[in-house]
């Protein structure tokens, strides 16, 4: 395969418009999208609680769009994992992580194997978690 190869990892719970951005902006930032997706476990650990969506329903919908070429399990952890596994050239991510401990941290292990990571805005007026939250809202 030659081009570049970018990897974009998400929940990509109840896949709403700023999943949507991300990938379209990814897509045309590389000449293969590598989608990972986090597993259920660990959403749970990092929010405190299941997706809304299961796994494979998840995997099923990223891998469903035209603007992804392939679609792996993401078992969370550091990211050099999954390029060790699905070797990949740049690292999509929103901006919303920039600046952060956890960016930081990503930057650095990205860094360590020849990955650079890019961030595009993030999608402020919409997120999983907010959904999540009309949702609950609706439901008293």
């Amino acid at each position: 395969m030659t081009g570049i190869r970018g990897y974009v990892p998400g929940a990509w719970d109840m896949f709403h418009i700023g999943h949507l951005n991300l990938l379209l902006r990814a897509r045309e930032s590389c000449d293969h999208l590598i989608v990972g997706v986090v597993t259920d476990d660990v959403l749970i650990k990092v929010k405190g609680q299941p997706p809304v969506v299961p796994l494979a329903e998840r995997l099923a919908v990223v891998a469903a769009s035209d603007l992804v070429d392939d679609v792996v399990v993401d078992h969370g952890g550091n990211k050099a994992d999954v390029w060790r596994s699905t070797p990949f050239d740049v690292l999509f991510k929103g901006d919303d992580w920039r600046g952060t401990a956890k960016g930081d941290q990503l930057e650095r292990d990205m860094a360590e194997v020849g990955v650079r990571v890019h961030y595009f805005p993030y999608t402020a007026h919409t997120s999983s978690t907010s959904l999540r939250a009309v949702v609950a809202q609706r439901g008293n």
